[in-house]
Parts: C-alpha cells; structure tokens; sequence
C-alpha cells in the first residue's frame, strides 16, 4: 500500500549559511553603514540587533530573502518580541521543527473532511497517510500545501 510522511524540518546547516549571507549584505548594505548592526547565530536561534528598531525590520526581511533563496519556507520562522537595551534593539528568531499536536490535529481532520480514501496517523512529530492509490496521496500533498496552517511541510517516504 502507498504511504507518505508529512513531517516539518529544516536544514540547520542552511539557516546557518542564510545568517552569514545576511551578516555579508549587512556589511555591503549603504543604509546600514556606520550602524552597528549584526545577526547572532545560536543553534537554533538567530538574533537581530541594531540601534533602531525599524533596522531590526529590515534585517528579518533580509534574512527572509537569504533563506527563501536555500528554499526555506518562511513559514517555518517565529519572530519574537522585540527588547530595547541601551542602545540596540534585538528581535530572537527561532525556527519551527516538528509538527505539534495540535497541528497534528487539524491536518488530520482537514484530511478527513477532503473525503480521500486514505487514513492518517500521527506518529510522534509526523503524520503518516496511507491509501490504495498513488493519486490519492498526491491530492492529499496538494491539499496540505494549499491549507492555511502557517507552517511549512515536507513530505518524506513516499513508497509505492
């Protein structure tokens, strides 16, 4: 019987990559020049800091760039709040991996509500689909990247 696993991870080593391009850029950027402004990387979590907070805002959005050129959705970032200590500003960026409970859930009934003939099960931070045809595991592929869940999903072990 085909069956596929929805799952939601990403590249570590590529969020790292993305956080040195945009330390790179920072450098080069004529708007930041003179400002003291860098990205912070600490697995898994990256800093912004910057003297204003409207420059914290540039950098998520240059960060964003940097990691949807290494295809990584921006679903899977969380933007925390945005502390004031002296004078710099931070913003803590942390990375979603794993699919909640809850999630879990919903994609499970979003599933059964679609009427494809298969059946899910959650497996821990994943979510197996099985069913007697290819083509119904391929609607339910097409489902979860349409639904509005704001997180990304990847789809793992897909065996004939």
């Amino acid at each position: 019987m085909p069956s596929l696993d929805i799952v939601s991870e990403i590249n570590i080593e590529d969020v790292r990559n993305a956080t040195e391009n945009a330390n790179r850029e920072l450098a080069t950027r004529f708007d930041f020049r003179g400002v003291e402004a860098s990205f912070e990387w600490k697995l898994p979590n990256v800093t912004a800091k910057a003297e204003a907070d409207f420059q914290v805002n540039q950098m998520v959005d240059m960060l964003r760039g940097n990691l949807a050129k290494r295809k990584i959705d921006a679903k899977a970032l969380t933007l925390g709040t945005t502390t004031h200590s002296g004078k710099t500003f931070a913003q803590q960026i942390t990375f979603k991996e794993g699919i909640e409970q809850p999630v879990a859930k919903k994609l499970v009934k979003l599933i059964k509500d679609s009427k494809l003939k298969v059946q899910t099960a959650i497996q821990g931070e994943s979510l197996r689909v099985t069913g007697k045809k290819r083509d119904d595991l391929q609607a339910v592929m097409q489902l979860v990247r349409e639904s509005d869940l704001e997180q990304s999903f990847q789809f793992n072990n897909f065996k004939d």
